[in-house]
């Protein structure tokens, strides 16, 4: 008897279950129905493409952008709709809609995203494609281009490029960056010690906000167009486009590229760097790159410390620089290369220099499993500090450490100027990056490059650890189901991003979306004040 009872227990137990999974589901396809239907009311002029799990391009559609394979797996919850506007009022349409029905929406411009906030999420969701929205107007008379926020850096280049040889832009050197979560983080590049970061250089922008609306500068207001242009992507609304001033280049720029190990010297010479790096002219940034290589032909591994450089002149007058600022760095004449500002972007890029441009165009890029995580360095590391850095590192075998130098004009912007915080007294900032190719040996390198960034504790800024909100890192705090971090919650990594504009942020979110419509997991929350 006590068998029976809890055989019919059971048997009610799973007979809830399944009414209530098939009152929930039908409730999904209902709301999704109902979707479609707004979205075909709403559609003023040509429908907007949507593709369906049972579309034969859903697929490649959604993989297109996807560079982390590990947010690409059969397990990764996927969108039941994917939406490519073709115009701005698609996109209008499209938030309309899914607030209206209560669907979470996913926002990506095409290019990079660490942690797949941009096309992820726990709960069922759709993903609106900016991929298509991608021109470029380039006005090379007064200095000045809209692009689209579906554009890739790349792309821009090559416009830019297109009407003139002496203007450029600081954007990022990989030009499979996508503009629009770029800029929404600041975004910085090769130039950004002469002329600041992407977002110092938007002068106006086009977006839709929570209610649909296409609003400019003007319509917007100067807090909400504070918080666009550094406060990261996926809080504020969806930025349709960015007017961007364009920089002066000269119509001849140097370049060089130059490894160097630990048996010739390599320690003193990145101990040197940082003293250096951050008070160069501005005109000079120079890159160093740290990684194991092999040290003989019997596969021994040493550090290979990698230096690579941009100069906004000729070879000559870089030559100068560095005989008196870096002598130590050894440099001969054949490693002073001169070309024009475009042919650097391939250069810094790791392309062929002698490549078409046309090649800026181009969307495909590698894919692998990947980690990345950042620091921000404000006091030189010793050289015992370094020494021991070069043997965690070759225990380790991580990657590469990417350091960027900071200073220039990077020194003279206010910290609150934008969102983006890292300014005056920052020496530079390290990108810290795991790449593999197996899904097994995910947890392996993951594991490795979170035990190299608690080492780096004692050589980093502090109070608060610094981190850059383009890499984005699940890691830094505590993230809430559904992108509902409570304000506690999301101060942990807030401050770490933005320092002392995260209250500001939070201020112009609550004002400008007070029910939290645009969500992430690291998405700006709305409170009460």
């Amino acid at each position: 008897m006590r068998t029976t009872t809890s055989f019919r227990s059971f048997l009610l137990l799973f007979v809830s279950i399944l009414f209530s999974f098939i009152i929930c589901s039908n409730a999904f396809v209902i709301t999704h129905g109902d979707f479609l239907t707004c979205i075909s009311l709403h559609s003023k002029t040509t429908s907007i493409p949507i593709y369906t799990p049972e579309n034969a391009n859903y697929t490649s559609i959604l993989q297109s952008t996807i560079l982390v394979l590990g947010f690409n797996s059969s397990t990764t919850p996927k969108p039941f709709l994917i939406l490519t506007p073709l115009e701005e009022s698609h996109v209008q349409t499209a938030v309309i809609c899914s607030r209206k029905h209560g669907i979470q929406i996913k926002v990506r411009s095409g290019g990079h995203d660490f942690e797949g906030l941009s096309y992820v999420s726990d709960i069922p969701f759709i993903i609106v494609d900016l991929s298509n929205l991608r021109e470029v107007n380039v006005d090379a008379e007064n200095k000045l281009a809209w692009v689209q926020s579906g554009a890739t850096t790349g792309e821009l280049y090559y416009k830019i490029a297109e009407k003139s040889n002496i203007l450029g832009f600081p954007a990022a050197t990989c030009t499979t960056v996508g503009i629009g979560g770029y800029i929404s983080g600041g975004g910085y590049g090769a130039m950004f010690r002469k002329y600041g970061t992407a977002g110092d250089n938007v002068i106006d922008a086009r977006m839709v906000d929570v209610h649909g609306r296409v609003l400019n500068r003007k319509s917007m207001g100067e807090g909400l167009f504070w918080a666009i242009r550094g406060g990261g992507g996926g809080s504020f609304g969806i930025v349709l486009s960015w007017k961007i001033r364009l920089a002066p280049v000269p119509p001849t720029v140097t370049v060089f590229r130059v490894d160097r190990f630990l048996a010739e010297g390599a320690t003193l010479l990145v101990h040197k760097w940082q003293d250096i790096a951050h008070r160069l002219p501005k005109e000079l940034i120079l890159f160093l790159s740290l990684g194991v290589a092999n040290a003989t032909a019997k596969d021994e591994k040493t550090v290979r410390a990698t230096f690579t450089s941009l100069f906004l002149g000729d070879a000559k007058k870089l030559k100068i620089v560095m005989k008196e600022t870096f002598p130590e760095l050894g440099l001969n004449n054949n490693d002073f290369i001169e070309m024009r500002w475009i042919q650097s972007i391939l250069f810094l890029d790791n392309l062929p220099t002698n490549s078409s441009i046309d090649i800026l165009r181009g969307r495909s890029t590698v894919k692998s499993y990947f980690k990345g995580k950042s620091d921000y360095v404000r006091q030189p590391i010793s050289q015992t500090g370094l020494e021991l850095i070069w043997e965690r590192l070759l225990n380790d075998e991580l990657a590469v450490m990417n350091l960027t130098p900071y200073g220039g004009r990077m020194s003279e912007i206010a910290e609150s100027e934008t969102p983006f915080p890292h300014r005056n007294g920052t020496l530079f900032k390290i990108l810290y990056v795991a790449a593999w190719n197996e899904v097994a040996s995910s947890e392996k390198y993951i594991n490795r490059l979170r035990k190299m960034y608690e080492f780096m504790t004692p050589y980093v800024s502090k109070s608060p650890r610094e981190a850059y909100v383009n890499y984005r890192d699940l890691d830094l705090g505590e993230t809430s189901k559904n992108g509902t971090a409570s304000y506690s919650q999301a101060k942990v990594w807030g401050t770490k991003y933005f320092k002392g504009n995260f209250d500001k942020l939070v201020y112009v979110k609550t004002k400008v979306d007070p029910d939290n419509f645009f969500r992430n997991e690291q998405s700006i929350p709305s409170i009460a004040f």
